[in-house]
């Protein structure tokens, strides 16, 4: 999951007046890896966007507090994680009054968009993983697309590899669960 030139960036890092070039080669290195994750969170393209420019920006902005014995990536995807957990509560807590649910919303809106072009089985599995619990739907998403161990998984989110483990195994049953009664 590391960037080849992640050496080179932390040594740009440590070293006065370099923090700008070691910024853009993390955006260069990893905005496609983390507009992926944040895009498989909140379905949302112009989300997606937005919230790996925010991402960006609070790197950015904390770039000091980067401890190089870290790997660059599990520091940008916890970032990006929270980021994207923070803009799932707050829509939400938008629809609390709302007689649709904000999942719904989002099958309703994958339906809708331009840049969704998979067949009717990706489809379902799109809904399936919808109707996941937040926390395992990351970690079906961290572990099944971006295939992450669970070591990685445990520095990001701060869980135990025991529970990821749990909770990467619950998702995939409940996927199959819902796969296997709403196939035709």
């Amino acid at each position: 999951m590391t960037s080849g030139r992640d050496d080179e960036i932390k040594a740009l890092l440590s070293t006065e007046g370099n923090k700008d070039i070691a910024f853009r080669m993390i955006v260069e290195d990893y905005g496609e890896r983390l507009y992926r994750h944040i895009r498989r969170m909140v379905l949302i393209h112009q989300d997606a966007d937005d919230i790996l420019q925010d991402s960006f920006l609070k790197a950015y902005i904390n770039i000091a507090s980067f401890r190089a014995h870290s790997q660059l990536f599990t520091w940008l995807y916890r970032i990006a994680t929270n980021e994207s957990l923070n803009f799932l509560k707050k829509k939400k807590r938008s629809f609390v009054f709302s007689a649709l649910s904000y999942e719904d919303k989002l099958v309703d809106m994958l339906r809708e968009d331009e840049y969704f072009d998979g067949n009717k089985a990706e489809f379902l599995m799109k809904k399936a993983i919808l109707s996941l619990p937040e926390k395992q739907r990351l970690v079906f998403h961290l572990r099944y697309y971006d295939e992450m161990k669970y070591e990685y998984m445990s520095e990001i989110l701060g869980t135990s590899t025991g529970a990821l483990k749990a909770s990467y195994h619950h998702a995939v049953k409940k996927i199959e669960t819902y796969l296997n009664q709403h196939q035709s």
